[in-house]
């Protein structure tokens, strides 16, 4: 398997995706129940197969151009639209909170951002959780620690870690769709549907005054590339952490519906979290 994942990282962004969307809807259509997965949150966002049905392909390309995202030193070609709400975030001094859904290539986001603004802001603090087998846990450490971007473990050390950078005025980055362990989210609302979600991201916002950045990486036909896009919030985060959460899970369908193509339907939004030690919900509020 380190062997394929090498190999895969050699090849062309093209080709790279179009195994990737060969795989993504290999997968859809053998197993049901990822398929039924996919099939009810697209039906629960208000959309038809046919609308989306693109986002079958695009699921595989997100897999298929990891090994491209994570062992290449050279980045894939990458075009930032609308930089301003991030220098006018800089401008205010108290640090950036990065949110990108699980949407195009999100792996790319962070890194983009950091080429760009981290030799003169400081590296972008992500959290980390290392993976179970021992080579793809080496892969992604190296992975995650790149130029300009400082993966911190899922822990209260991590958490305090970003809270420090956000008081230095730097930047943080979270996938904010992502379902937290049990005791470090609230259900709230998304898509019409109360979904488990992490409050970290707001805690954080609330604790520190940072500012909160939507980016969303969208990726190019016949592998050219990718745009990323970048969105402040419509309203500022309210100090009630409940109607903060139900803002970043709004401001995050928002940003779905601007390229719902590539949004990861089949990823597990509305299932129970798994029992864990909090991290996040020790933050003092």
């Amino acid at each position: 398997m380190p062997s394929l994942f090498h190999l895969f990282s050699l090849l062309p962004l093209w080709l790279l995706h179009g195994v990737g969307a060969a795989l993504g809807w290999l997968v859809f259509l053998v197993s049901g129940t990822y398929r039924r997965r996919f099939l009810q949150n697209v039906h629960q966002a208000g959309y038809r197969f046919a609308d989306v049905r693109a986002a079958v392909g695009h699921a595989g390309r997100m897999v298929a151009e990891l090994p491209r995202m994570w062992l290449r030193s050279d980045p894939p070609a990458c075009e930032m639209v609308r930089p301003d709400p991030v220098e006018q975030a800089w401008a205010r001094g108290r640090g950036i909170v990065f949110l990108t859904p699980h949407l195009g290539c999100f792996e790319l986001s962070v890194q983009a951002a950091a080429r760009r603004w981290s030799a003169e802001r400081g590296p972008i603090t992500i959290l980390y959780r290392p993976a179970r087998q021992a080579w793809l846990a080496q892969v992604m450490e190296t992975a995650r620690n790149r130029p300009g971007v400082q993966a911190v473990p899922t822990a209260l050390s991590g958490v305090r870690q970003m809270i420090k950078a956000l008081r230095r005025g730097e930047a943080v980055g979270l996938l904010p769709d992502q379902v937290p362990p049990d005791g470090q989210g609230l259900w709230s609302p998304f898509f019409g549907r109360d979904a488990y979600t992490m409050t970290l991201a707001a805690r954080l916002v609330q604790q520190t005054g940072a500012s909160v950045i939507i980016a969303r990486c969208e990726r190019k036909s016949w592998g050219r590339g990718y745009t990323l896009y970048f969105e402040e919030l419509p309203l500022p985060l309210s100090d009630s952490l409940e109607t903060a959460v139900l803002q970043l899970n709004q401001a995050m369908e928002q940003t779905i519906r601007q390229c719902p193509s590539q949004y990861l339907w089949g990823y597990a939004r509305y299932k129970k979290p798994r029992a864990e030690q909090s991290a996040a919900a020790q933050v003092a509020p």
